[in-house]
């Protein structure tokens, strides 16, 4: 349970694996948490609208908004940034088709796109190129367009697909 004392909120929470527990500023949002607090920098803040989607993080099992959720909003919960998915090796295979089908390029979007797309494949099938596409229209890229990297999400739903029937 939070307890508030000195305009800060004591958290206890799940993140990558690992219990933390820390003070947080009451107006604090998660994406700076994790940054600046745990050193966790793969989500960015970048619109501070929930827009961009570069600020995507993963709270109890749903892709949202790190910008848009409140460190205290965060007490009891299992937090999965980017690096905790890369480092489990979850995404692995997506990480090798982005850049196999250079679907990334100054990667600033990159981590969000990843963790979207992580929780659209976690639902299982292959989804459809119109599906791939809906998904990630909450994530903006600048610099490859989108055809580069539903290629890619394409190719591991099927990839992965093909292991569960093999």
């Amino acid at each position: 349970m939070s307890e508030m004392f000195r305009d800060k909120i004591v958290i206890d929470l799940t993140v990558n694996g690992e219990a933390v527990q820390a003070r947080v500023p009451a107006g604090q949002h998660a994406v700076d948490f994790l940054r600046q607090e745990l050193g966790l920098t793969g989500a960015h803040a970048s619109c501070e609208h929930g827009v961009c989607g570069a600020c995507t993080i993963r709270i109890d099992g749903e892709a949202v908004r790190g910008c848009l959720t409140l460190a205290a909003q965060l007490d009891g919960s299992d937090i999965w940034t980017v690096e905790g998915l890369s480092d489990t090796d979850a995404i692995r295979d997506l990480q090798q088709a982005f850049i196999a089908r250079n679907a990334l390029q100054c990667g600033f979007c990159t981590p969000g796109m990843l963790m979207a797309v992580e929780e659209l494949l976690s639902k299982g099938g292959v989804p459809d190129r119109a599906v791939i596409r809906e998904h990630l229209s909450g994530n903006y890229c600048r610099c490859t367009g989108y055809e580069a990297i539903v290629d890619a999400v394409e190719s591991v739903a099927r990839a992965r697909a093909d292991e569960v029937t093999s």
